[in-house]
């Protein structure tokens, strides 16, 4: 007997890329692209003591975690008219301070359900990129926002 599908619908496919959503404060927005959902562990390294039989070769490092390191977070969008949320959070910045809001990155299934969840923690504009002015072009005008955060947790129940 041939199969007919109905076996695929129960099976488990890794989610597209392409459906989500980005919040910060209370406001929705949407975004072309989404980069930098990225932490490590920085390794220290050292060498204890005098070596000897017990602490293994003579000339080799012990390697342990150090602290988390989170990378900047890049989103580009479109540009709309009268669209200036970004300039308002970067023209906030002052000597040491600015207001430090929580960005929920959301991938989304078929029906818009959140399925992986990024917060990141006291986020605020680092940097603003307006679109390039080309003559010859026909595409869309992008501009991009870089985010600088203070930790990132990741939910995917």
């Amino acid at each position: 007997m041939a199969d007919n599908g109905s076996s695929q619908a129960t099976a488990a496919w890794p989610l597209p890329k392409f459906y989500f959503e980005v919040k910060w404060d209370s406001a929705v927005m949407l975004f072309q692209e989404v980069s930098g959902l990225d932490v490590e562990t920085q390794v220290i390294e050292y060498r204890a003591g005098a070596p000897s039989q017990d602490n293994g070769p003579v000339f080799s490092a012990t390697r342990m975690p150090g602290l988390k390191k989170s990378g900047n977070i890049t989103l580009k969008r479109g540009v709309y008219k009268s669209d200036s949320k970004f300039w308002h959070w970067f023209n906030q910045i002052k000597m040491n301070t600015i207001k430090r809001l929580p960005v929920t990155i959301s991938l989304l299934d078929e029906t818009g359900t959140a399925t992986m969840v990024w917060t990141l923690t006291n986020a605020w504009p680092s940097k603003i990129t307006g679109t390039d002015l080309k003559s010859g072009d026909i595409e869309v005008a992008i501009k991009t926002i870089e985010i600088v955060h203070e930790g990132i947790s990741i939910d995917n129940s």
